[in-house]
């Protein structure tokens, strides 16, 4: 094991110092994975350094660097922190379907909440137990279905990246979100001069009348994706 990938683990999976007689730690790795979140909250995860968590603590740099080895290691820390703990089953007596939807849904809050998420949980890395935690539930509602253990964590991967595009998507379309309604009303201008050359997409945009129409591709592909893995556990039951 490097000694990156030790670092990392080390951290998100080692014991917590213990309180010792004498003078309470003046930092804490919860309190300085807390003054990141709040840091990429606010301004974005390229905004995040050694420097300014620190500054956001009244501590020098060189203080932060006895509690955490870099910035790889405090992003860690921030992700742990703000991705929390998957929440149990709204509806613990449900079936598979209704488990993994309350699933998806929260991820896309989390989303929602720290969007500097979607840059900081990209490639293999070490995750924290907390994160852990949401792949397990995710595997878990499938229990029982007939799916492999592969196919359980290819069904994670794929709602998880549904959930992952929509996110980058309302995020893209700024702070009102709403990325389909931005996009139709661009579309709708270019086809009132053009939709003679794009029969099909003025037809779909005209189609698109009310409120209701706009903004449900979380729901629509959430949906699609659920339909599928349904046609996959009914052929295993037979």
């Amino acid at each position: 094991m490097n000694d990156d990938l030790s670092d990392g683990v080390r951290l998100l999976w080692g014991p917590r110092p213990k309180p010792s007689r004498g003078p309470k730690p003046a930092l804490s790795l919860d309190r300085i994975a807390r003054a990141g979140v709040e840091l990429a909250d606010r301004e974005g995860l390229s905004a995040v350094s050694m420097q300014r968590v620190a500054g956001l603590l009244d501590f020098t740099k060189m203080s932060l660097y006895r509690y955490v080895p870099g910035k790889a290691e405090l992003i860690a820390l921030m992700v742990e922190s703000a991705i929390g703990t998957a929440p149990p089953p709204d509806r613990p007596d449900s079936g598979w379907r209704e488990r993994l939807g309350d699933w998806a849904h929260g991820l896309a809050a989390v989303f929602r909440e720290h969007p500097w998420l979607l840059d900081a949980t990209v490639g293999p890395r070490v995750m924290g137990p907390g994160e852990l935690t949401w792949m397990e539930r995710a595997i878990a509602a499938l229990d029982g279905t007939g799916l492999t253990g592969a196919e359980r964590m290819d069904a994670v991967v794929l709602l998880s990246g549904h959930v992952r595009g929509i996110a980058q998507q309302a995020r893209a379309a700024g702070p009102d979100g709403a990325p389909e309604a931005r996009l139709a009303t661009l579309l709708g201008a270019l086809m009132r001069n053009h939709g003679a050359d794009y029969p099909a997409l003025t037809a779909a945009l005209t189609s698109v009348s009310g409120p209701g129409e706009r903004d449900q591709a979380l729901e629509f592909g959430l949906g699609r994706i659920l339909d599928g893995l349904g046609a996959l556990i009914a052929e295993r039951s037979g």
